[in-house]
């Protein structure tokens, strides 16, 4: 039987609250400050040290601005290392926005694809109100950014640089959103009326030459062909005329992206096993959104392999928690919440998971750790908010921040286990949309 809060209740609840150890001038401190200030840690500040015996050498720090393509950069990110050593440019950057107007495109041609064949399904179906919620937005995985990458290329950044669109994307999320979904429930009726597939998808080229339009407005048209024009750190002048942005791939940028694998520390799924979440496929050939699940200090052990071998790494986290973006440090002990309110606030991984408190939200790299008798005590992240947020653009992430963070790590198979790589091989297990690691 369910019961309301009684009177009795609430004066029971006002004087355990007077018997509280200095209970006025905590509520003060909260008050007038804020949880998270008053709850700040000062002495964890002696950790947070910028030095690493283990760094690679990166370039300038991008700014993603108020986008959700962190992904993208941080693959991105990634990737320039080499380009920039072989090409003596250190802070070499690839457009963004080139590859960010192709996975809209891609996105919004998967949506259709998605409503023609949900088409059938009731208006409340689990599936279809989760498709349609999800729509066409710009978060991403590492796989997504493989595969565009493979089938569209890269450009330079000033060949398409940036659009005050592709650095502030809310606007152009709402109006294409608002389109496509309009076109979803005439795909519905049209599935009603007894319309072929083939109509369905008629319909959907027509409404793509739209969104085309749309992109082209917002980033700009992306270009066939173009001149690669430098100069390299030495001063010296360079050109290589008439580039595809495939060629350019090809010809600068020497990777397989099936050569990686994707890592993930998800303690509420069974370990040493092989994951695929379709759902966030854009594309029906290429990469695909996989993970082999992995104990923690297997996934931490691959990254510092890497890292070692003189390479960045991708990774996903949860990064909103227990975060300072100001000083850029990631640290469970910054914040000390629970007790400030003298409650048990502890919630390993698996539970944040299940009940979805902890989410993969954010992709940084990593470029850097510090060992200490072989063991990382903390570790450097390129972050992509640009050089006011953090040290000059980097974050510091202590190694207990990583065990409670971090979610996922794509490794060159090279730095992976056989055990690993053996499960990457397997037919993975597929996960609903919904899942916790979705």
């Amino acid at each position: 039987m369910t019961k309301d809060l009684t009177k009795e209740d609430l004066e029971n609840f006002q004087s355990a609250y007077e018997k509280t150890p200095c209970a006025d001038v905590i509520a003060r401190a909260v008050q007038e400050n804020g949880v998270t200030a008053a709850s700040k840690n000062f002495a964890a500040k002696a950790n947070h040290d910028y030095v690493f015996s283990v760094e690679v050498e990166t370039g300038k720090i991008t700014n993603q601005k108020k986008s959700g393509r962190c992904w993208l950069f941080s693959t991105l990110n990634t990737l320039r290392q080499q380009v920039a050593k072989d090409l003596k440019v250190k802070d070499f950057e690839f457009s963004q926005n080139y590859d960010s107007f192709y996975d809209r495109l891609e996105k919004a041609n998967m949506f259709y694809e998605k409503m023609i064949r949900l088409a059938e399904r009731d208006d409340d179906d689990r599936e279809y109100l989760f498709e349609l919620e999800w729509g066409d937005e710009d978060g991403g995985q590492f796989a997504n950014a493989a595969t565009l990458i493979n089938k569209y290329g890269l450009v330079p950044k000033s060949v398409m640089p940036e659009t005050f669109v592709s650095e502030n994307t809310s606007e152009l999320n709402d109006v294409l959103n608002l389109k496509i979904k309009k076109d979803a429930l005439e795909i519905r009726k049209m599935k009603k009326a007894g319309k072929t597939e083939e109509e369905m998808r008629a319909f959907k080229l027509e409404k793509m030459k739209e969104v085309y339009r749309m992109l082209v407005y917002a980033f700009g048209k992306p270009p066939v062909k173009f001149d690669f024009e430098y100069r390299d750190d030495d001063n010296q002048y360079h050109i290589d005329r008439n580039l595809t942005p495939k060629e350019f791939f090809d010809k600068y940028v020497h990777v397989d992206f099936s050569d990686y694998i994707d890592l993930t520390n998800a303690p509420d799924h069974e370990m040493y096993k092989h994951y695929s979440l379709s759902n966030q496929d854009y594309l029906f050939e290429g990469e695909h959104v996989t993970y082999v699940n992995v104990p923690i200090e297997e996934l931490k052990a691959a990254v510092i392999a890497q890292l070692k071998g003189g390479k960045a790494v991708w990774f996903g986290c949860d990064v909103s928690k227990d975060m300072d973006r100001e000083n850029g440090v990631l640290d469970t002990d910054l914040f000390k919440k629970g007790e400030l309110f003298d409650i048990d606030l502890n919630l390993d991984k698996a539970g944040r998971l299940a009940t979805r408190v902890g989410e993969c939200s954010h992709a940084m790299a990593i470029t850097g750790v510090d060992l200490v008798d072989d063991k990382p005590v903390k570790w450097k992240v390129e972050n992509s908010w640009g050089e006011k947020n953090g040290n000059k653009g980097y974050f510091i992430m202590t190694d207990a921040w990583f065990d409670a963070y971090v979610y996922q790590a794509v490794v060159l198979k090279q730095f992976a286990t056989d055990r690993q790589k053996e499960i990457a091989q397997t037919k993975p297990e597929p996960l609903k949309p919904w899942d916790s690691l979705g």
